[in-house]
């Protein structure tokens, strides 16, 4: 009894840690405090990095970028620590705290629950976690955004690739990839529902793309 409720302490840590810390949305930070705005209410009403750009350009864009990333690593970070801390070896702390930190970006506790749709932070978690999926989500999506000038095409191809890239990595380390790919789908289904209103405008044939204005 005692080792569950202290397995049961270290998880419920691992996740308000990483929710609190995704919490804290760049997007509107910067906004509030270089323009006294929120960006919310502007352009697609999204807390993220591609509204930021659109309504008050690359510098505010560069900082909600690094923020957002960096939260997302910071939150792998502490949920490996916290894991260590309560010797919790049957998993990767970094996947609680890092599911939890998305939770946060898309649902913000300081900001009344609306925040973004989760990628920054999504590649700020999986670049700590596992560099090498990190590299080959980017080598999927980017070159996508680059030729349709659509950030929602990349960011929903890297969704779609996540899992099995994750399955394929721990095969390939010749560990037992189960429980990291669970984690990796349900980060992957976060991402993907957060872009159901992009689906909808690709499947209409009416999303925007870069240099165009937004509809």
């Amino acid at each position: 009894m005692k080792e569950i409720l202290f397995i049961a302490a270290g998880l419920l840590l691992s996740a308000a840690a990483g929710y609190l810390l995704g919490s804290v949305s760049f997007a509107v930070v910067v906004s509030r405090g270089m323009y006294h705005q929120d960006v919310r209410d502007y352009g697609s009403g999204n807390a993220g990095m591609t509204n930021v750009l659109r309504t008050y350009g690359k510098k505010a864009a560069i900082l909600t970028l690094a923020g957002d990333f960096c939260k997302g690593a910071a939150a792998v970070l502490l949920g490996r620590l916290i894991f260590w801390l309560f010797r919790l070896d049957f998993m990767d702390g970094a996947y609680v705290a890092g599911m939890f930190a998305l939770l946060g970006h898309l649902f913000p506790l300081y900001f009344g629950f609306k925040g973004g749709k989760g990628i920054l932070t999504s590649i700020g978690v999986i670049a700590l976690i596992d560099p090498l999926v990190g590299l080959a989500l980017l080598a999927v999506g980017l070159p996508l955004i680059l030729i349709t000038r659509m950030v929602s095409v990349g960011s929903l191809a890297g969704a779609v690739c996540y899992p099995a890239f994750t399955y394929l990595a721990g095969m390939w380390r010749g560990e037992n990839p189960l429980l990291d790919t669970v984690f990796a789908a349900l980060i992957s289904l976060l991402v993907i529902y957060m872009h159901r209103a992009n689906i909808k405008r690709l499947l209409n044939g009416t999303e925007n793309r870069f240099g165009q204005k937004k509809k």
